[in-house]
């Protein structure tokens, strides 16, 4: 699976290991969602360590370090649990399901 933006290819999973690099993100689940001007845009489900959090800003200059500028996450919804299936791997499903019904944390456009 992949997100299409502008065109460009983004993998999921290299944006997901650059999000969990930072020292307040426990999980991290990226999908694309909708957007009128690029097709799809970057947006992660977070879930912080306990007691701990991180603004969408932050987030986004740790992974700015890591991925192409590209790939960064515009759009951040914030969760107390990653789904995950029985194997470890991410719900995608239930990730698309958190970001339509649920406004973003926060947003960058």
């Amino acid at each position: 699976m992949s997100i299409n933006s502008g065109g460009e290819k983004i993998y999921p999973e290299e944006v997901e290991s650059a999000l969990k690099s930072h020292p307040t993100v426990y999980d991290a689940t990226v999908i694309g969602t909708p957007d009128e001007r690029w097709g799809q845009r970057v947006s992660a489900i977070v879930q912080f360590r306990p007691g701990r959090s991180a603004g969408l800003a932050e987030l986004r200059d740790h992974c700015r370090a890591k991925i192409a500028g590209y790939k960064i996450p515009r759009q951040m919804h914030v969760v107390d649990e990653i789904l995950r299936s029985p194997s470890g791997k991410p719900d995608y499903t239930w990730a698309g399901q958190v970001a339509a019904s649920t406004p973003p944390s926060e947003e960058i456009n």
